[in-house]
């Protein structure tokens, strides 16, 4: 199984960077898994400062907004992935879901975890996951923006208790969490 860590922390608290800092320390080729889908110019902007700050390091793009796991599957000459990120992922299932008049319940979410992790097992080196902490302020008005900090919530919970490392992110620096020792 990967050694898999996850990043998590709130927005521009540097967990991108970290997350890229800490596969570029490790040995062989990597990939980047990128959940963000291109939506309007502001996205593109984003994206485009994202890939200029892999450019000449090594990286190789992978993008794919809902099904990280076949992505994790497919990536075996890469002993390292970074998935960025878990929360772009959950507004994905969730939009999908919403368009199709389907629902995603926090059951659903622990599944869809539980799916990434096993995609996890076979995978010949570190998985790092980013992630954002969306809880931490006030409750949501709408009913749809609560079920998404939930189901955030939810997947950060799930996929921390299935990582060797948990690294918080506050202002840029970092405070690990979790740290098992792998045997």
């Amino acid at each position: 199984m990967a050694k898999i860590i996850l990043v998590t922390g709130g927005s521009r608290s540097g967990k991108s960077q970290y997350a890229q800092r800490a596969a570029e320390a490790l040995p062989g080729p990597r990939a980047f898994i990128a959940t963000c889908p291109d939506i309007d110019e502001e996205m593109q902007q984003r994206i485009r400062r994202h890939q200029e700050a892999r450019r000449g390091k090594g990286w190789h793009t992978i993008e794919e907004p809902l099904n990280i796991e076949n992505a994790i599957r497919s990536a075996h000459a890469f002993p390292t992935l970074v998935i960025d990120c878990l929360t772009l992922w959950v507004n994905n299932l969730l939009y999908e879901a919403n368009t199709t008049n389907k629902t995603v319940s926090e059951a659903d979410m622990v599944a869809r975890c539980g799916e990434l992790i096993a995609a996890c097992d076979n995978h010949p080196g570190t998985i790092v996951f980013v992630t954002n902490e969306v809880g931490m302020g006030i409750i949501p008005e709408h009913p749809l923006s609560r079920l998404y900090r939930d189901l955030v919530g939810r997947c950060n919970q799930t996929m921390a208790a299935l990582s060797q490392r948990v690294v918080l992110l506050i202002a840029g620096q970092p405070i690990e969490i979790k740290k098992e020792e792998l045997s």
